[in-house]
This record gives C-alpha cells, structure tokens and sequence, in this order.
C-alpha cells in the first residue's frame, strides 16, 4: 500500500484544513519534483525545500503553476519573500527559525505556516510562534539525516499526544512503515525518498 492510500486511512485527531500528505522536494533524493507532485492525489502539499537549486526561483514558480492546476497546496521553505513572489500558499521554516512565524502570520493571516520541530519545548515554541502544524522527526532512519537520533513510533507518539499543534511524522516515512503510526493521532506523514520514482 503506498503512502497516499495510508494517510487517507488515518484515524486521528486531524484537523480538516490541513492536509494529510506532505512532499519535501529534495534533488538529490527526490528526483523531479514536478513530475512527483503531478502525482500526488488533490489536497496534498508539496513542500519547496531545495535551497541549494541553481533555479530555486523558477522552480518555485513551476511547481506553483503546477500545484494550482492540481489543487495542491505549496509551502516554500525558508523564503517568505519567494513564497509570496510565486503565489504560494504557505511557508515551512526550520526548528531554528520558527520564531519568525509571529511576523509572517500578521503579514500573510492566510497562509498556511509550518515548522521543523525535533522536540517538545520545539513543538511549543512552533505554536507560541503562530505555527499551524509542524514536521516532527526523524521518526525512523533517514538518508536525508544518516546516522541521526531516531524518535521511533513510541516516543513520537508521546510528542503527538502532547503537542499544542497537528503532527506531521518525517523521517524514513513510506507506505510500511506508516502502518507503525497508524492510529495515534498525527496529522499525517511527510516524506522524500518516498515520492522518488513515483
């Protein structure tokens, strides 16, 4: 079962504005972004990640173009400014610069933010911050973090049962091991490698 069809199964406390499947585009693992969003089912998000793209600002208007024939939602990582330049819907910053929220929110009160969190003091600061959901991992192994301190399926159940805001589970999430997460309560899965080749 792929991952699409397994957080379409999700009983959680999800929140019904939000989506339930998150693309991280990412070039060396990813493969095409275009051609993996041009497959995600409608109401999913795609986020722009890619900070070293040599064309991060054609991309972003590509995959904007892309999304809004698709009904897909875009965030673009770390860059407001190319996120409201390309018509985005939203923003997705690092556990670092979570903080920033609070401006952007006052700024762009429709956008949907998001933020990287790897803890619970993380996952508050992302809320305090006006954070509407964040990416918590890595929940399992990951090529994109190798060798980094997993959260496993029990402790991150215990950040989602805690949080202050929607879950989402990053890390080495595909269509098996999402089945681990079933039932907990997040929001939904967020990935990589699984959308590569897809």
């Amino acid at each position: 079962m792929n991952l699409a069809n397994r957080a379409a199964g999700l009983n959680s406390r999800r929140h019904a504005d939000l989506p339930r499947l998150i693309m991280i585009t990412d070039r060396a693992r990813g493969g095409d972004p275009l051609r993996a969003a041009s497959r995600l089912p409608a109401g999913s998000a795609v986020i722009l990640r890619d900070y070293g793209h040599p064309d991060r600002a054609r991309l972003a208007r590509d995959l904007a173009a892309l999304c809004r024939r698709r009904r897909l939602i875009l965030l673009v990582a770390g860059d407001a400014r190319l996120a409201a330049t390309v018509g985005a819907d939203g923003l997705h910053l690092p556990e670092a610069e979570a903080h920033r929220a609070r401006a952007w929110r006052r700024r762009r009160p429709a956008w949907l933010i998001t933020a990287a969190a790897h803890s619970l003091p993380a996952l508050w600061r992302a809320r305090r911050a006006g954070a509407d959901a964040a990416l918590v991992g890595p929940v399992f192994a990951t090529a994109s973090h190798p060798g980094a301190n997993t959260l496993g399926p029990v402790r991150f159940a215990m950040l989602v049962r805690l949080s202050p805001i929607p879950v989402y589970a990053l890390g080495g999430i595909d269509g098996t091991v999402a089945r681990r997460l079933k039932g907990i309560g997040a929001q939904g899965y967020a990935a990589i490698g699984a959308f590569a080749g897809r």
